[in-house]
């Protein structure tokens, strides 16, 4: 049995292209124990000796959130293969609209116009509509059409 194991953990609020202190403690927490840290819009990852990544994540845990985390997310697994299958496209697009939720304190079944708006414009924000098909998964999640989402971020170019 190997030691061996793969972690993925998102540390929030995440804005990509400007980590806070509380993202750049996360990954020091990593990195200071010799793992390398891959950062990416929905989750950061690294890999290692199972005893290094428990080290790092106590250690992420307590830096991060004395530096102004709101919440982690960790999933670990024995190795990359473990996780395949676990966070799919839709399940990220679905976590990334939850996010907003908490920031437009309501539930995007409770969204008016005004707030699906400004729902569209924190996800462009973050990336989520580079990602193919997440116009079609986004108006679906949402409850509107993809024209309706469309609309919206041609109004955030106006």
């Amino acid at each position: 049995m190997s030691n061996e194991s793969h972690i993925e953990f998102l540390v929030e609020p995440f804005q990509e292209g400007n980590p806070g202190p509380h993202v750049k403690a996360a990954v020091a927490a990593f990195t200071d124990l010799g793992l390398d840290v891959e950062l990416g819009p929905f989750s950061s990852s690294a890999q290692g000796d199972i005893d290094a990544i428990a080290d790092a994540v106590s250690g992420m845990i307590r830096s991060s959130m004395r530096s102004g985390a709101s919440s982690i997310r960790i999933q670990l697994g024995a190795n990359n293969s473990d996780l395949d299958g676990i966070g799919s496209l839709q399940n990220a697009l679905t976590d990334m609209v939850r996010v907003a939720e908490r920031e437009l304190g309501a539930d995007s079944n409770e969204w008016d116009r005004k707030q699906k708006q400004a729902a569209v414009r924190i996800l462009n924000e973050r990336g989520v509509f580079l990602l193919k098909g997440s116009v079609d998964d986004i108006a679906e999640i949402m409850g509107v059409s993809r024209i309706t989402i469309y609309n919206y971020l041609n109004a955030l170019d106006d």
